[in-house]
């Protein structure tokens, strides 16, 4: 007789490196509150490897969709979820996409109210981490949103100790000029700390220019994307990561790794690092909503100068500690206007 097939559990988060990361503590809520059945993550199939790295997701359901929207997800097969979860948005479009799979029950802010109880309010000023997790604990379900860190991946680091420079993002308006991106390589180099550019699938050109405009060599620019393995360790052995609010920062936090994250137009009480962790500095000004999205830098990221942050990254390199030992840079702060590169 064939066994029985565990019950499953389907997630969906077909966003980016980051947004999964930020994901992670809700998925090891469901991971602890259904240990019985099969955990899967609706996720593009790039992130594979980064979410079995979680420890919380037993396979993936490869799912993607233009401009961030609501994939379709007509590869799942056999019987329908058990639980399907939306981890995704609070929209009736991301609902639907689960409803159509008939689980037996789902856990979203769009649902309907079930047993004469409506769902948990969307909270716009939820940190995500918090979001999610306070999703799973309407429905009894325990998730921390500290429960960040992820294990160091057994392969070599490309370049141990370097301070890592990730000048991309998924949308221009989180990113920073390549100019002063340059300025602050030239900085660190002049300290004596060897500094590595990288970039993403398609940020090979974004990171040969920061690169020349430092006078960094080719052996030092690690771009066209990492497989998530060496990221992951480059990260985990870093000196310190100065990058927009893109993944390399969420890998950061994961890692324990000291960072140094630029700001704008979404602020750090909602996607940033813990405010209490001295690892950690997120740089920011406050200004009018602006949109993540954007097809320009967004004007509270301009505001950042590259002196601010090479400061920053200075304090931070060289000084891997855990929390509360070792060298305490400030952490979450509303810098104050300084001098401009």
């Amino acid at each position: 007789m064939k066994p029985v097939p565990p019950p499953r559990v389907l997630v969906l988060r077909a966003l980016g490196l980051g947004d999964l990361l930020a994901a992670v503590p809700a998925l090891r809520g469901l991971r602890r509150g259904f240990p019985d059945h099969e955990i899967v993550l609706a996720t593009p199939p790039s992130l594979r490897d980064a979410a079995l790295a979680t420890g919380a997701v037993d396979t993936i359901l490869p799912a993607t969709a233009p401009r961030r929207g609501v994939p379709v997800l007509t590869g799942w097969h056999g019987a329908p979820p058990d639980i399907a979860v939306d981890l995704h948005g609070n929209g009736p479009e991301s609902y639907a996409a689960l409803a159509a799979l008939r689980p037996r029950r789902i856990l979203a802010y769009a649902c309907p109210p079930a047993d004469g109880l409506p769902p948990p309010g969307w909270e716009r000023e939820d940190h995500e981490r918090e979001r999610w997790c306070r999703l799973l604990r309407a429905w009894g379900i325990e998730a921390d949103p500290g429960d960040v860190r992820l294990p160091r991946p057994s392969c070599p680091s490309p370049a141990p100790d370097a301070v890592v420079v990730h000048p991309g993002a998924e949308a221009a308006a989180r990113c920073w000029p390549v100019r002063r991106y340059s300025a602050v390589v030239r900085g660190l180099l002049a300290e004596g700390h060897r500094v590595v550019v990288t970039g993403g699938p398609a940020e090979a050109e974004l990171a040969a220019a920061v690169a020349e405009g430092a006078g960094l060599g080719p052996r030092d620019v690690l771009s066209g994307g990492l497989p998530f393995a060496r990221l992951s360790a480059l990260i985990a052995d870093a000196g310190c990561v100065v990058s927009g609010d893109t993944g390399p920062a969420h890998l950061a936090v994961a890692h324990g790794t000291p960072s140094v994250t630029l700001f704008g137009p979404v602020a750090p009480r909602l996607w940033g690092p813990p405010p209490d962790d001295p690892r950690h500095t997120a740089l920011w000004y406050p200004g009018p909503p602006g949109d993540p999205h954007g097809t320009s830098a967004d004007p509270s990221l301009l505001r950042i100068g590259a002196d601010e942050v090479l400061a920053a990254a200075l304090a931070h390199a060289g000084h891997r500690s855990t929390a509360g030992e070792g060298p305490t840079p400030e952490g979450f702060r509303p810098v104050e206007a300084q001098g401009r590169a």
